[in-house]
């Protein structure tokens, strides 16, 4: 539904017209803004990931290795953000953001900077945010992958002369390498989809495709291009997603065959 949608056409007086048209996609090809949201809603998304990859993969990599107690704690800890409201979570970093925020009070107090830093409607406090709640879903999949992992293994390679992180990257790296890519796959499509956390930290001024679909919708009203904007999105997660999973995979095999 929300696909023919996307091909009727839309007045401000006559709404809603029932007819078969490509205006809504001629506009969205036409028009830079649109192109410029996309690239920003990508961008994005590629910088949680890549985010959650530098920060998730060793903390699964440390609570495959720690004791079944405090594994369980800290695996309550990391699956914290998961417990709490996306709203209230996203507030509270918009709190912890702002110019008197804990953040910028702290790294001025201690000296590092001499005016609060620009974290509220910027990209870099969307990344932070994002990552904060979609790490969970990187440190899951490594993990479950790493479960697979016979730690004997890496103490054979410790064994024959290999360096902790010879064994690392020689031994455990290619064997969760399709864990990470799981992981990537669901931390990019929940990036670059999200609402909450792009709208509350980075405003009206920072448009990515799901807020921008949003005001389409319900504000101008504009249900058809609204519609395409949501389509033209999850097309192009699917081919990124497929198209970038099946060159990984081919190079995977290539590099380890």
């Amino acid at each position: 539904m929300t696909v023919l949608l996307s091909f009727y056409d839309w007045g401000q007086y006559k709404g809603i017209v029932p007819e078969l048209t490509l205006k809504n996609w001629r506009e969205m090809v036409a028009d830079d803004y649109f192109y410029t949201v996309y690239m920003r809603t990508f961008r994005i998304a590629v910088l949680v990931t890549l985010a959650s990859i530098v920060v998730g993969v060793p903390e699964a990599y440390i609570l495959n290795r720690m004791s079944p107690v405090w594994r369980s704690v800290s695996l309550l800890a990391i699956l914290g953000p998961l417990l709490v409201s996306v709203v209230a979570r996203t507030l509270g970093w918009a709190l912890l953001f702002g110019s008197t925020g804990v953040v910028n009070q702290g790294l001025m107090k201690i000296g590092l900077i001499s005016s609060p830093l620009p974290f509220m409607f910027t990209e870099t406090g969307v990344v932070v945010t994002l990552t904060h709640v979609l790490v969970p879903f990187m440190v899951l999949a490594v993990w479950a992958a790493l479960q697979r992992l016979d730690p004997q293994v890496e103490n054979a390679a410790g064994s024959l002369g290999a360096s902790p992180w010879t064994a690392w990257r020689r031994v455990v790296l290619p064997q969760i390498i399709p864990g990470m890519l799981s992981g990537s796959v669901v931390v990019f499509a929940l990036a670059a989809s999200a609402f909450a956390s792009p709208a509350i930290i980075g405003g009206r001024r920072l448009k990515v495709a799901a807020t921008l679909a949003y005001d389409e919708f319900l504000n101008t009203l504009n249900w058809p291009l609204g519609a395409a904007v949501a389509t033209l999105l999850l097309v192009a997660l699917v081919a990124i997603i497929v198209g970038s999973n099946r060159l990984i995979e081919r190079r995977y095999a290539q590099v380890f065959e």
